[in-house]
């Protein structure tokens, strides 16, 4: 049952937060409109454009990406100031234990980690959409990519190759699709090039070579000048990077993890960093709260300062451990659950060590 008390330090818990993340938005929106403001101007941006396809949608993706760290500072601040206001200690005299102590915090980082998990999964998504499609519409130098000696499988045992693919027109060079179905080798077609059409859907094949093999592996060679044909596989496929996996909503993002594991896609890497991350992060609420408590329910002569120096310094490092274990998955050296969830696990043996030694 939730105690006056609870109230209390659960208020205090989610108004600092949101006051300091309403702060922050504020110090965005200066810092980056000072910025990008000759950008604006001279592109002619609409206002309602830069106000709500961009700053209103680029807000929560930035709060969102640096939420531990004020959810880290926000334990620190109020508590240190209850500290320091003897309100800690007239708290623990009156018979509650440091442990009782802990629950009005579990609840409000709970409530915390709630909107950050669903915000994460369905809300952020959408937004992202708009502010990636904003960026891109007003980025005239944006580098149009080209990707080389790409390997597919799709999902009917099928491999398809290309030596480059270019997005200016949509067009893969050196096509080669294989069928291997059966476990052998039914049909081989190369094509000198393979143009997307992002209306229809269907690939145009140009100057192909189709080489059709019978049970007694007899070859039968078919060639033309043009074939229109459609295959399980867009151009998105090739261009997918971390900004257009964060469009994806919870249950597109797991099909798409599926479809590059079967294709065997490198890419698969950013993919499974977004998935794992939309839950470590809920998760580094409790754990981050854990270490702010511990750290400030004792008077320290520094007073507040030295706690929130020691806040703002764990709480960047973290986020800067975070950044780095990503490295670990794009080079391979850990599976991306393990790379993901090692901050976690780190700050997660801090914070039992300073929650045993706090209430000594």
């Amino acid at each position: 049952m939730i105690k006056r008390l609870d109230w209390y330090i659960i208020r205090k818990f989610l108004v600092t937060f949101f006051m300091s993340i309403l702060f922050l938005a504020v110090i965005i929106i200066i810092f980056d409109i000072s910025e990008k403001i000759d950008d604006f101007v001279r592109m002619e941006v609409p206002l309602r454009e830069i106000a709500f396809n961009y700053y209103l949608n680029f807000v929560p993706y930035f709060i969102n990406m640096y939420a531990p760290m004020f959810v880290f500072l926000t334990v620190i601040f109020f508590t240190s100031k209850m500290t320091q206001d003897s309100e800690v200690v007239a708290m623990l005299s009156s018979g509650i234990s440091y442990h009782r102590l802990v629950r009005p915090y579990i609840i409000a980082a709970a409530v915390i980690a709630i909107i950050s998990l669903f915000g994460g999964m369905y809300v952020l998504p959408p937004a992202n959409a708009v502010r990636v499609d904003f960026e891109q519409k007003y980025n005239r130098w944006r580098k149009v990519k080209m990707g080389h000696d790409m390997h597919y499988k799709l999902e009917d045992d099928r491999f398809v190759y290309f030596e480059s693919f270019s997005a200016y027109n949509n067009t893969a060079y050196n096509f080669t699709l294989e069928d291997l179905s059966g476990g052998r080798m039914n049909s081989k077609l190369t094509a000198e090039s393979a143009q997307y059409d992002t209306v229809s859907g269907r690939w145009k094949l140009r100057n192909y070579f189709i080489r059709d093999y019978d049970e007694g592996l007899n070859d039968h060679i078919r060639t033309g000048r043009q074939l229109d044909t459609v295959i399980s596989m867009t151009r998105e496929d090739f261009f997918r990077n971390r900004y257009t996996i964060q469009q994806l909503n919870q249950r597109e993002l797991n099909q798409l993890i599926e479809t590059q594991i079967m294709r065997g896609d490198a890419s698969v890497n950013m993919s499974l960093i977004e998935k794992h991350n939309r839950f470590s992060m809920p998760v580094s609420a409790f754990i981050l709260t854990i270490i702010g408590l511990s750290l400030c329910t004792k008077k320290k002569r520094g007073g507040m300062g030295w706690n929130l120096a020691a806040g703002t310094a764990l709480g960047f490092s973290y986020i800067l451990f975070m950044q780095f274990s990503e490295m670990f998955v794009v080079t391979d050296t850990l599976p991306a659950q393990v790379a993901v969830w090692m901050p976690n696990a780190l700050y997660a043996i801090i914070a039992v060590v300073l929650y045993i030694k706090a209430p000594k």
